[in-house]
């Protein structure tokens, strides 16, 4: 975030830009923006802020919804930094991408790329039939049967300024497009209930981000021991859209963190990173490093470099009401398909 001085003096430029998007999405309902559909369902998962609400989270819990319940569902993404590099199949591979392939498997379809309708008509010819839109709340290019918006508890409006001055990318109006709202980091909100209340009457769920596995990296084939979770001394880092989140779970799972650095989202490691990362550790007397599961594909080219243990934290998404979610989540599907949504 920028300083209070910075932030003062770019709301000017937020008032534009919060003017553009209430602009964009009603060139969209009229129809003058068009808005193109893919013969498959399509559930969008986004949120309000520029990252850190638990979106890929819900992207994989709603992949492996969906595969058990026997579809082979297809994901479709931007990506970041896409054409870096690319695997067998020729899917470019970021960090979010690569941590969608190995936590999913074959068992659900990734489509990469900027124009997503291209994309999803692409992989419908290959008999996809359900789609996840990865960020897709502002992609209004694409049309959805369901749009799922998640909300960070701890931050969920991010002080309320639009970009450049905050981290919201619409004003919180957007939010009457919502068909679900979720609220992660908590499973007990009344006062911002009331608050997206507001604007809103879509249902709203509540989701807390789980410690599923802690591994050793590259190969994560070794887990770290419950034990040594809690006795050993960690130095925490991690290159997401919100590291103060990453680092309360941290604390919220009882891992004595000695110290911590955050870096910008989808940031590529470097070898000097690793030498300030491992005099920190070193100073902090710290045992081994903690990182996210999404860091570990942009720590590829340095890893080797880094003489402490560096572990991994796989995490889920645990809903408070799985259930009625996925209730939700169908009866939306079918006022969609019986027409009762232009």
């Amino acid at each position: 975030m920028p300083s209070q001085s910075l932030r003062t003096a770019l709301l000017p430029l937020s008032l534009i830009y919060a003017s553009a998007a209430r602009l964009r999405a009603a060139l969209y309902r009229a129809g003058i923006f068009r808005s193109r559909k893919l013969d498959g369902i399509v559930i969008s998962v986004g949120n309000l802020t520029v990252g850190g609400t638990g979106k890929t989270p819900m992207v994989i819990w709603l992949a492996e919804r969906l595969a058990a319940e026997g579809h082979r569902p297809a994901i479709l993404t931007r990506g970041y930094r896409g054409g870096a590099q690319s695997d067998a199949n020729g899917i470019p591979m970021s960090d979010e991408v690569a941590m969608l392939r190995e936590r999913l498997g074959a068992s659900v379809q990734l489509g990469v790329g900027k124009n997503r309708y291209a994309t999803g008509r692409t992989l419908e010819q290959h008999g996809a039939s359900w789609f996840i839109l990865d960020d897709g709340f502002q992609h209004l290019a694409l049309r959805r049967d369901v749009d799922i918006v998640l909300l960070d508890s701890n931050n969920p409006f991010s002080s309320s300024a639009v970009l450049p001055a905050g981290r919201l990318r619409e004003p919180r109006t957007a939010l009457k497009r919502a068909s679900i709202v979720v609220l992660t980091r908590t499973d007990h909100a009344p006062a911002l209930e009331t608050v997206v209340r507001r604007y809103t009457v879509a249902p709203i769920f509540y989701a807390q981000t789980e410690l599923d596995a802690v591994l050793r990296a590259p190969g994560l084939t070794v887990p770290l021991p419950e034990t040594e979770q809690k006795s050993a001394r960690f130095f925490a880092f991690c290159g997401i859209g919100n590291p103060n989140g990453f680092f309360d779970d941290l604390r919220r799972w009882g891992f004595p963190v000695v110290g911590r650095r955050g870096f910008r989202d989808h940031h590529r490691y470097s070898p000097d990173d690793t030498s300030s990362l491992l005099q920190e550790a070193a100073a902090s007397h710290a045992d081994a490093f903690l990182c996210t599961e999404k860091d570990l594909f942009n720590l590829r080219d340095v890893i080797e470099q880094i003489r402490l243990p560096v572990y991994i934290c796989r995490i889920r998404l645990a809903l408070t009401d799985e259930t009625g979610f996925w209730d939700a989540i169908q009866a939306e599907i079918r006022r969609h398909r019986s027409g009762q949504v232009p």
